[in-house]
């Protein structure tokens, strides 16, 4: 018997040993298997991605991109805010369906009479049939629950055997799919009239998102598109994508958590970056000289039914473009801007590049300004080794350096030339001077925004040499861009001192300048002085009485000096031989301030012009006019030690603003308030006297005498549509000031 239960205690020792050594087997496998997983398995970091990701969501927040301003701040490019609707049938917030139903009526006839696209039933039919599909009740039941709480209420309800109620329950398939409403995206002024609508005010909770889409719009119109460039699907050029760093500025990111599908609610505390907005891009274009050279141009180009066209307006001091204009016929054969020529077409200049030989000449080779030639009355002659070299007029047979540059010479200037370069075997010398101390065979500044170099030879083994320096001497076998011609020409002009052409003026991050752009100084003196002196008074001789007499012969108004250009482009086209024509001008001669070039591709056609002076010229002379005659005492200078000027108007807008300007440039301000709207007026002692315009809803405002960035501001911020014409400061607008108004009427405003 002792034997027995020896063996069945022995028997359950066994067992509880074994079991013990089967748990401490578990548990060493569970902390393997913990340590593994915690420390060296990427599953849990796997899965816990995969359920985040379904939960939260990064959310990338845009950067407002940066504007694109004209010299004095109007807007050639900018973003505004669109908005859209996405609304979630599903929410819980619209399960009471008679509610729906009576807010989605009202709405709907809102709607239809907002946007005007179709009936208010249409909206209804909409609402219904999209909340109808998303929120649907299925498997239906019956279930029984109490009828009253409490002891005595269920015990009055047992006596008369009511104490159960049975009620039909459903359940619900809810697809939270986001439904755009608006037949189109709304601007700012519209959605602030669209929110107080019923639904989108809140009244049945959190049933939508709002889809904001920052878009880019061009207030200028095609105005100097090429320059300003484009952002998008359809290409992307000029400073749009030259600046497209500075403009796009830095996008932000949010942290928000899923509350249904297609929906967020951004999470506090979470990881949040805001967004930093892109830079201002500050130009130097003047709009008004813009759109002259773009009307002048353009009636140039049709009239002479030619290819392509560019005018560059230059300030001779500061090297500033204020004015860019380039168009290039369309299929249709209208004219638009298609390709920025000014920085992008390189070509052989024709005559306007004798300026160059000129100076070789006067300068390097020390030729006298009375050395005559003889052009043979315009018959062909031969010059070295070039053969055919003619002039295009007749009546010149012995003349002298003054007289070549008037009459625009080849043959003067091929055999001044070759006589000193090809001969003596100089022809290194030539284009050495020409690279060296002229510049002209570099870039000048511009090649962010797409200036090609150009090509000016420095390798004298080709197959013709000679020919090629003969030709070399009045435009031929040298390819250049306007811009860099124009920098050229502007030396001459700012005596000697080459500056480059500057067509950005600084970045700017709302008040504060992040980066200021200024012309560098490429030489400080391309000739001597004598060399100087002779060329601009031969270029003034071509506007009294050489190629461009037709346009500058009356110096007692103004002074100018120019030169014209025509070459005779080597590859035919259909329609007749191509010629690029093109002048060259600075002015007042005596003290140049600003320089303009015109440079248009036309085809020889019966009755049209093709030559340098009656293709260009036009163009040229309307420019030089209209920038005298815009303000008769533009070329007056005001020293730095003379009497103080002040302003003589200063428009309104943004009082604060107004104070921050009129505080530097005006003696005293005067203003009611200093906050809030208000228009100015500057009095006989040059104050600035701000009036507030009251802030009244559904009133309008008066907001002649504003810039066109705050009249719109204010205009669209009570709910206006508004129309826009001209530039510079609002002089009318078609709603009188005090007039009541109602969301979504139109008002055009003259800016002037």
């Amino acid at each position: 018997m002792k034997e027995e239960r020896s063996k069945v205690k022995s028997d359950i020792l066994l067992r509880v040993r074994l079991l013990y050594v089967l748990f401490i087997l578990a548990g060493g496998i569970v902390l393997t298997r913990l340590v593994w997983v915690q420390l060296f398995s990427r599953e849990v970091a796997y899965n816990a991605d995969r359920l985040a990701s379904r939960i939260f969501l990064q959310e990338e927040i845009k950067a407002q991109r940066g504007n694109i301003l004209s010299r004095d701040g109007e807007p050639l490019a900018t973003s505004i805010f669109r908005y859209q609707v996405a609304f979630d049938f599903a929410s819980p917030g619209l399960d009471s369906l008679e509610t729906f139903h009576t807010q989605a009526d009202s709405l709907a006839k809102l709607l239809a009479a907002f946007f005007k696209d179709k009936p208010a039933s249409a909206y209804a039919r909409k609402f219904r049939e999209e909340h109808a599909r998303r929120y649907r009740l299925v498997r239906p039941r019956d279930t029984t629950y109490l009828r009253s709480e409490g002891f005595i209420a269920r015990f009055i309800d047992r006596l008369r055997g009511e104490e159960y109620v049975k009620r039909r329950v459903y359940d619900t398939l809810r697809d939270h799919t986001p439904v755009k409403i608006f037949p189109r995206e709304v601007d700012y002024a519209e959605w602030e009239v669209l929110r107080r609508y019923p639904l989108l005010n809140w009244n049945m909770g959190m049933v939508y998102t709002l889809v904001e889409r920052d878009e880019r719009i061009y207030p200028q119109g095609e105005l100097a598109r090429r320059t300003i460039g484009l952002t998008g699907d359809r290409g992307n050029y000029g400073i749009e994508k030259a600046y497209v760093e500075e403009l796009a500025g830095k996008d932000g990111k949010a942290l928000r958590q899923r509350i249904a599908r297609g929906f967020y609610g951004r999470v506090a505390g979470g990881d949040h970056v805001d967004p930093v907005d892109g830079m201002d891009v500050v130009t130097t274009l003047d709009i008004d000289l813009q759109d002259v050279a773009d009307r002048a141009l353009r009636q140039q180009l049709e009239r002479q039914n030619a290819l392509w066209g560019t005018t560059i307006v230059m300030e001779v001091h500061t090297g500033e473009i204020l004015a860019m204009v380039n168009l290039g016929r369309d299929p249709g054969g209208t004219y638009s801007e298609r390709e920025n020529y000014a920085l992008s077409r390189v070509m052989e200049p024709g005559s306007t590049f004798k300026l160059a030989t000129m100076l070789t000449l006067l300068d390097d080779a020390h030729m006298s300004p009375s050395t005559l030639y003889d052009t043979h009355n315009g018959d062909p002659v031969t010059v070295g080794p070039a053969r055919n070299i003619r002039d295009s007029h007749r009546g010149d047979h012995e003349i002298d350096f003054r007289r070549a540059v008037a009459s625009s010479s080849n043959v003067y200037f091929a055999r001044a030339v070759w006589d000193r370069y090809g001969i003596t075997g100089k022809k290194f010398d030539y284009s050495r001077y020409l690279h060296e101390t002229l510049h002209l065979g570099e870039t000048v500044g511009l090649e962010r925004l797409g200036e090609r170099p150009p090509e000016i030879t420095t390798d004298w083994k080709a197959p013709d040499p000679g020919v090629m320096l003969v030709k070399m001497s009045y435009g031929y076998r040298v390819q250049l861009a306007p811009i860099q011609m124009i920098t050229f020409y502007n030396a001459i002009a700012n005596g000697g001192k080459m500056i480059s052409p500057v067509l950005i003026r600084e970045l700017r991050r709302g008040e504060r300048v992040e980066e200021r752009f200024e012309s560098r100084t490429i030489a400080s003196s391309i000739a001597s002085r004598a060399a100087l002196h002779e060329v601009q008074q031969c270029l003034q001789a071509v506007c009294t009485e050489g190629t461009a007499s037709a346009f500058f012969r009356d110096t007692t108004r103004l002074r100018v000096a120019a030169k014209t250009g025509t070459a005779q482009i080597t590859a035919p086209t259909e329609g007749g031989r191509p010629y690029l024509g093109s002048m060259i001008a600075y002015f007042p001669a005596d003290a140049p301030r600003y320089t303009v070039l015109t440079t248009i591709e036309t085809r020889a056609q019966p009755g049209k012009a093709y030559y340098g002076g009656p293709l260009a010229g036009p163009v040229v002379k309307r420019m030089v006019d209209y920038i005298y005659n815009r303000g008769h005492d533009w070329y007056g200078r005001v020293e730095a030690d003379g009497p103080r000027r002040y302003p003589e108007r200063i428009k309104g807008g943004d009082i604060a603003q107004i104070r921050r300007v009129a505080g530097r440039f005006s003696p005293r301000t005067e203003c009611e308030d200093r906050r809030g709207w208000g228009r100015t007026r500057v009095d006989s002692l040059s104050r600035v006297i701000v009036t507030t315009i009251p802030d009244k809803p559904g009133v309008m405002p008066d907001v002649r005498g504003m810039g066109l960035k705050d009249a719109l501001f204010l205009l669209e911020s009570r709910g206006l549509k508004v129309r826009f014409s001209g530039q510079g400061a609002v002089v009318q607008q078609t709603i009188p000031a005090g007039t009541r108004i109602v969301p979504g009427q139109t008002v055009t405003i003259t800016l002037k």
